[in-house]
């Protein structure tokens, strides 16, 4: 059974693709649809194990998602969209669909993405047997004691229901071949060049955890910046932070449209005699559904 995949906003609007975490459903956008769609064509594909409407499927891998969401973008007249956005193994998704190229966006973000482990085995393995234990125990915790992990001052009572409700929805199958996959996706050697303007982004809080993945994308994407957000954990800003969230992806989305003009009366000026200068860009960032 195939992914399904949640539209919002007009028809004929730009397409923004939106993939999600592991240990979420789709409906963590949720806070940020309504904004979001008033500009874009949201699209949020449900991946495997994590969609409540499909209980009896499990995580597949970071492939076959990428695979499979490229096929339904072309299928249904996407092979150019306006932006990918992907967060934690959804940043893992948006890095393989980049490298791969078969759906072309104008920009994207990699939000605290995941990137492919470069250890010898078995320390992948060793690495998943840690973070599989780790999740399963905490499937069993009660709300209370889930409650005591997570800073009551950032998240609310309907935030850890909702994380717990979700845990306990995963299979082990999902949990395991999540972190596994996530962690160790292929990559084609050498990385193709980028083709877009894309950002890395990384919250202050989660700065030490990131450095191995900022490392791995700059060197895989050497033209992509990498954006810190202050104060922000791993997966916060648009489930904590959804206003800041939007203006911030709306803000680096929409810096493409001046910047493609640019462009357009630079080659215009280039064809008259006049020198083009070199292309670079450099964005400085400062319940219900539409």
């Amino acid at each position: 059974m195939g992914m399904t995949f949640h539209e919002f906003g007009a028809s004929d609007a730009p397409v923004l693709v939106l993939f999600h975490p592991l240990g979420v459903w789709w409906d963590t956008f949720e806070y940020v649809i309504p904004t979001l769609s008033e500009r874009y064509r949201v699209v949020i594909p449900a991946m495997p194990g994590h969609d409540p409407e499909q209980p009896a499927t499990h995580y597949t891998s970071v492939e076959q998602v990428a695979d499979e969401a490229a096929d339904w973008l072309i299928a249904h007249g996407h092979a150019r969209v306006r932006c990918l956005y992907g967060c934690s193994m959804g940043g893992a998704v948006v890095t393989r669909l980049l490298a791969l190229g078969r759906v072309q966006p104008d920009c994207a973000v990699i939000d605290g993405g995941i990137t492919p482990y470069r250890l010898p085995q078995p320390l992948p393995v060793l690495i998943c047997v840690r973070d599989f234990i780790m999740t399963e125990l905490g499937k069993h915790l009660s709300l209370s004691a889930l409650r005591g992990v997570f800073d009551p001052d950032r998240y609310s009572q309907a935030d850890i229901e909702y994380i717990h409700k979700v845990l306990r929805f995963m299979s082990p199958r999902t949990i395991w071949r999540g972190f596994y996959s996530a962690n160790n996706y292929a990559m084609p050697h050498p990385v193709p060049p980028l083709r877009c303007r894309a950002q890395y982004w990384y919250g202050e809080r989660e700065k030490k955890e990131c450095k191995w993945d900022i490392e791995y994308i700059q060197s895989a994407f050497p033209t992509i910046e990498v954006v810190e957000q202050p104060e922000q954990g791993h997966a916060e800003g648009f489930a904590l932070y959804p206003e800041l969230f939007c203006q911030r992806l709306i803000a680096f989305i929409e810096a493409g449209n001046s910047v493609q003009a640019k462009r357009i009366r630079t080659a215009s000026r280039s064809k008259k005699g006049g020198a083009a200068a070199p292309y670079t860009q450099r964005v400085g960032m400062e319940k219900e559904y539409g």
